[in-house]
């Protein structure tokens, strides 16, 4: 399942957003159903409408989305990394997310404080430094633990040489408060620290909270606005209002929903902006499924081959894949379903080695 972890300082609108995120997909049960493993705990599911045209042109009512959770850490303040506040005792919850997303509060409001004390210019800019140190200084501790195990090793284990090298070189970045995705390793030096799930080497979306008068505003411009340039990137950014996403949860049906968006100038609501962002970044993409009963959604990353994907449907398909039929969403959708599409010979036959794409519709054979 893809996890995402929610981060940020307090009073950000942080909780608000993930609260919303959630019930709204409570509103809608039959494509976003919700449940709460703890009280920072979501799970959601990934709206696709291709699956719904799947289901509708296959006449089978039941549709099986691929989940997101999302982990909701606490609040997190200067020394958060050291045990100041609450944030430092849920970190550790987010070590194995697959993305982080830090809420940066852009609104104002002089009801709701600032924890921290800057000119109304820096505030996003401090506020995304504050939250990165933390992180990197969190990242140190890790790195610092795994050093002193590794030096004792060195003499009897020739990789630990490796590992340190490339601990040293990740050192290097996050002393200066600055992510350890920006240090410069190779594909094997990633893989030797792979399992230490640094926190800031995860890919990171920006989900900047504006008032609902700023809902329509241009990310690039924000960046200008608050000199964000050089420390993110547009494309990492989405621009959400807590309160709207909270007013969203109060409609019953999602025609009303995106009535009441548009009427604000908005197409989708925050949690579509989310998922869309997340699985750009992490080149995510998804496959299509169907039987007598139901059509499913599959998740698999860019460049994997059919083999390696349907591994998602069962382990067993992996090793015991013989070929698998597929057509391309588009070819299915123009001719209204799979039987038409193989009657006019747009069905292929795949073997192990194809590249799966985006929205092919697959029917596996496999051994026993």
């Amino acid at each position: 399942m893809l996890k995402i972890g929610i981060v940020g300082l307090p009073n950000v609108g942080k909780s608000t957003l993930f609260n919303a995120l959630l019930k709204s997909s409570l509103a809608e049960a039959a494509n976003f159903a919700f449940t709460t493993i703890d009280p920072n705990v979501g799970v959601v599911e990934v709206p696709d409408e291709r699956l719904n045209q799947l289901a509708k042109a296959e006449k089978v009512e039941k549709v099986i989305n691929p989940t997101i959770e999302f982990v909701d850490i606490a609040g997190l303040i200067r020394g958060a990394h050291k045990g100041e506040g609450l944030g430092n005792r849920f970190l550790a919850n987010i070590r194995e997310v697959d993305a982080i997303a830090m809420v940066v509060r852009i609104f104002e409001d002089e009801n709701v404080v600032r924890v921290e004390n800057s000119s109304v210019g820096e505030l996003p800019k401090d506020d995304i430094e504050t939250v990165i140190t933390e992180l990197a200084l969190s990242d140190l501790e890790v790195l610092s633990r795994r050093k002193t195990t590794l030096e004792k090793e060195v003499k009897i284990n020739k990789q630990a040489i490796k590992v340190l090298e490339a601990i040293a070189v990740v050192e290097k970045i996050l002393e200066n408060a600055r992510p350890a995705s920006e240090a410069e390793l190779d594909e094997e030096q990633k893989k030797l620290i792979a399992d230490l799930h640094l926190l800031t080497a995860k890919p990171f979306l920006y989900v900047f909270n504006v008032s609902e008068d700023q809902i329509t505003q241009d990310p690039a411009d924000i960046i200008k606005e608050f000199s964000l340039g050089g420390i993110i990137e547009k494309d990492q950014v989405l621009v959400v209002c807590a309160l709207v996403e909270a007013e969203l949860t109060k409609f019953d049906s999602e025609e009303d929903r995106l009535a009441y968006l548009n009427e604000l100038g908005v197409e989708e609501s925050g949690l579509s902006k989310l998922v869309k962002k997340t699985y750009r970044a992490l080149d995510l993409h998804s496959f299509f499924t169907f039987n007598d009963s139901q059509a499913r959604a599959w998740t698999f990353v860019g460049g994997e081959t059919i083999r390696e994907a349907v591994g998602e449907i069962h382990n067993d398909f992996t090793k015991k894949f013989i070929k698998a039929e597929v057509v391309a969403f588009d070819d299915y959708v123009r001719c209204g379903g799979w039987d038409k599409a193989k009657s006019k010979g747009l069905v292929r036959l795949e073997g192990k080695d194809y590249l799966i794409q985006d929205g092919d519709v697959v029917y596996v054979h496999h051994g026993n």
